[in-house]
C-alpha cells in the first residue's frame, strides 16, 4: 500500500480485487454485510421460479443459471435447494455457474462450476445480485467554475483532491447520464458498469439477464454521489485500503441503454411479488386450526416483508433484460 494519489477507479480496483483485496478475504461478503440472499431463503426460491419460467419460455428442460458476483455460492446453493423438492420445476436440469474472483469455497456442491469469467453461449438465466455496485468507477466533481474534474484519492486514508478535467468517453457519459454544473456536485462515472453489463447480457444466447442493486435514474441522481464503505456490518468511510467494501448506487438506466434490446426497470418489491413473494400475514383462523403451520407462515411473511420493505430491500432496482433465443445452435460449442 502506498500514499500515491490516483483516480478512484484504480484505487477501488486494487482495494477490492487485488491480491490482498477485500473480496479475496476468507470470510466473504457475508462476513460484512447482509444482502437479500442472506435475508431469507424466499429470495432464492423466487429466483428458482424465475429460472423455471425462463426455461418454459425457451421450451427446454435443460437450462443454464449464471450467478455473477457469486460471493460464496449462497444464491446458487439456495436455488438448487428450492428446485430439489420437485414442485417448482419437475424434471428441470440446471447447469449452474458461479462467477467470482475469490477461490472456490470448501463444501460447495460439485455440480456448481466455479469460474473467474463469464461462461459464453449460455441459455437461460443470468443473475447479478449486488454485483454492479462493486464494479469500480471514477468519480467526477464540478470545480468552482462548474467544470467536471476527476477526483483523486490517497489510498492509505481516503483523502481526496481534484485532478484533471473529465474528457473523452467519460465526459460524454456525464453529459448524457449525469450532467454536473454546480460547484461541488459529484457523480460516479458509470461507464465501466455499462460495459460490464453489456458483456454479461452478451454472454447469453437466449433467456433473461437480471441485475439487482440499489439504483437511481437520470431524473433523480443524488447531487453528491453515493460512494460509501461497509465493514463488519457497519457503514464506514470509503477508504481504498482493502479493509472494507467500497460501493455506490448504480445508474441502471444507463446500463439498460448500453446493453440494448428489450429491458425493463422495476423495484424489488414489484419483481418479488410477481414471483410469489408476499408479506401478507396468514389468516388468524389458521392459528387454532394449524398452529405449527401458522407459525411457519407468520415467519415466512416476516421474511417476505423484509425483502419487499419500502426504505429497505424492497427499494432495490431490478433491471431485466430479455435476450432473443438463438436456440441450441447458438449455445456453447
Amino acid at each position: 500500500m502506498t500514499d500515491d494519489w490516483c483516480r478512484w477507479r484504480e484505487a477501488a480496483e486494487t482495494a477490492l480485487y487485488g491480491d490482498e483485496g477485500f473480496y479475496r478475504r476468507p470470510e466473504g461478503p457475508a462476513g460484512h454485510f447482509r444482502t437479500s440472499v442472506h435475508a431469507s431463503p424466499l429470495f432464492a426460491a423466487a429466483v428458482a421460479r424465475l429460472l423455471a419460467g425462463t426455461a418454459r419460455e425457451l421450451g427446454t428442460d435443460t437450462v443454464d443459471l449464471v450467478d455473477v458476483g457469486a460471493g460464496r455460492g449462497e444464491l446458487l446453493t439456495g436455488v438448487l435447494a428450492a428446485l430439489r423438492d420437485g414442485t417448482t420445476a419437475p424434471g428441470l436440469t440446471v447447469r449452474a455457474y458461479a462467477v467470482e474472483l475469490a477461490p472456490r469455497p470448501a463444501g460447495l456442491a460439485p455440480d456448481i462450476e466455479w469460474r473467474a469469467d463469464l461462461p459464453r453461449g449460455v441459455r437461460g438465466l443470468l443473475f447479478a445480485n449486488e454485483w454492479l455496485d462493486n464494479v469500480p468507477t471514477d468519480i467526477a466533481e464540478a470545480d468552482a467554475d462548474g467544470v467536471p474534474r476527476y477526483v483523486l484519492v490517497r489510498r492509505a486514508d481516503g483523502t481526496e483532491r481534484l485532478g484533471s478535467p473529465v474528457t473523452g468517453d467519460d465526459a460524454r457519459w456525464l453529459d448524457r447520464w449525469w450532467p454536473l454544473s454546480r460547484p461541488g456536485d459529484r457523480a460516479e462515472i458509470g461507464r465501466p458498469r455499462d460495459e460490464a453489463w453489456a458483456r454479461a447480457v452478451g454472454s447469453l444466447t437466449g433467456g433473461t439477464a437480471v441485475a439487482v442493486d440499489y439504483a437511481h435514474v437520470r431524473a433523480s441522481r443524488p447531487p453528491f454521489g453515493t460512494l460509501t464503505g461497509f465493514r463488519a456490518g457497519r457503514e464506514v468511510e470509503p477508504v481504498p485500503d482493502g479493509s472494507r467494501d467500497l460501493t455506490s448506487h448504480v445508474a441502471l438506466d444507463a446500463c439498460a441503454a448500453a446493453a440494448g434490446g428489450v429491458a425493463e426497470l422495476l423495484d424489488q418489491r414489484t419483481a418479488l411479488r410477481e414471483l410469489g413473494v408476499s408479506g401478507e400475514r396468514p389468516p388468524l383462523a389458521q392459528a387454532s386450526a394449524d398452529p405449527a403451520g401458522y407459525v411457519r407462515a407468520l415467519a415466512s411473511a416476516g421474511e417476505a416483508a423484509e425483502l419487499t420493505a419500502r426504505g429497505g430491500l424492497g427499494d432495490f432496482g431490478w433491471l431485466r433484460h430479455r435476450v432473443p433465443d438463438r436456440g441450441e445452435e447458438g449455445a456453447r460449442p
